[in-house]
């Protein structure tokens, strides 16, 4: 049993990829949602992080992108905070 489970996540790890239960949807608002347009940064060093601050649905919300090989963004991490008054 504890090989089917170690199996896959080892392979994440080393493929660099992220683990499919912690990955991220784009909500409205975040900087790879859909009806956004496609950005990409041209000077920006790959592996670099940026943060977007944003406000949806009432929230707060901060995201933390990486710049991917192909220089387009990564959602990393995302923080909702309180709602607003």
């Amino acid at each position: 049993m504890r090989r089917a489970v170690a199996i896959p996540v080892i392979a994440c790890l080393v493929l660099g990829q992220p683990f499919p239960a912690f990955s991220l949807e784009p909500i409205p608002g975040s900087l790879i949602y859909p009806t956004q347009p496609k950005t990409k940064l041209k000077k920006a060093p790959i592996g670099s992080l940026l943060t977007h601050q944003f406000q949806s649905d009432g929230y707060s919300y901060s995201e933390t992108y990486r710049i991917g090989p192909n220089r387009e963004f990564q959602l990393l991490s995302r923080t909702k905070y309180g709602g607003i008054d």
